[in-house]
């Protein structure tokens, strides 16, 4: 066997359409969603699935840097692919130099269907907010909380089609608290490229026994456009 796919069932959509399109059959690990808040938690789990992966000479992991999940992360048998990405929101916008240029544009919270339907995000929070509070309350304790963010970004993958109840529950909420609301087109390019190659300096390859490091998503900006500031992350619906 040639390669092993361990993906976050969040972003699964999109992986499913990439792996459709490019005619790919390698095997997929799916990881529960919801771990991102947990760093630790996602690193034990990952490095769990890894090392019962046997037999295949690549392991390739959907999941950018994660807020430091991917710290340490190893496999003795086979090489590591990791796309040099801080996280999934980078990996579907197509480059963390989008998600960036957005971000430095405005200050942006962004979303997508598989987050808002999968992951602990702000409307989730709101709505609990509003079940414990009201929602005047609720509605102040939310702009404190994203009163350094002034657009909310949905992001169309283009996996799937953003539904009447994505869109509103979305769009109500920044409505609410006061944000621009926009829906950005993401693009799926990177992604594939992860999945079928091939692997150049947009992603970091690890050979077996070797753990990833903070320095592995370090670049010098002379050599590639994949530079990382892994120390200025925001965590706009992300890891």
């Amino acid at each position: 066997m040639g390669a092993v796919i361990i993906a976050c069932h969040t972003i699964s959509d999109e992986v499913n359409k990439v792996i459709a399109e490019a005619g790919i059959d390698y095997p997929v690990i799916w990881i529960e969603s919801g771990l991102h808040n947990f760093p630790e938690t996602l690193r034990e789990r990952l490095q769990e699935q890894i090392n019962k992966i046997a037999n295949v000479e690549h392991i390739i992991l959907v999941y950018g840097y994660c807020g430091n999940a991917l710290l340490g992360i190893y496999s003795h048998n086979a090489k590591l692919i990791i796309p040099r990405v801080d996280d999934c929101i980078s990996l579907l916008l197509g480059s963390y130099q989008k998600r960036e240029a957005l971000s430095n544009e405005l200050g942006t919270y962004f979303l997508t269907k598989g987050w808002i339907e999968n992951e602990n995000n702000i409307i989730k929070e709101y709505e609990r907010c509003v079940e414990r509070y009201g929602q005047e309350q609720s509605e102040r304790v939310m702009k404190i909380m994203l009163e350094h963010y002034k657009r909310l970004v949905l992001i169309d993958t283009g996996a799937y089609s953003l539904d009447d109840e994505c869109l509103e529950k979305s769009y109500v909420l920044a409505k609410k608290v006061g944000l621009r609301y926009q829906i950005e087109t993401g693009s799926l390019n990177l992604l594939k490229k992860l999945l079928s190659g091939p692997w150049d300096d947009d992603f970091v390859i690890l050979q077996p026994g070797e753990a990833l490091s903070m320095d592995d998503f370090r670049m010098d900006l002379t050599n590639s456009t994949s530079n990382l500031n892994l120390f200025g992350f925001g965590r706009e619906a992300s890891k």
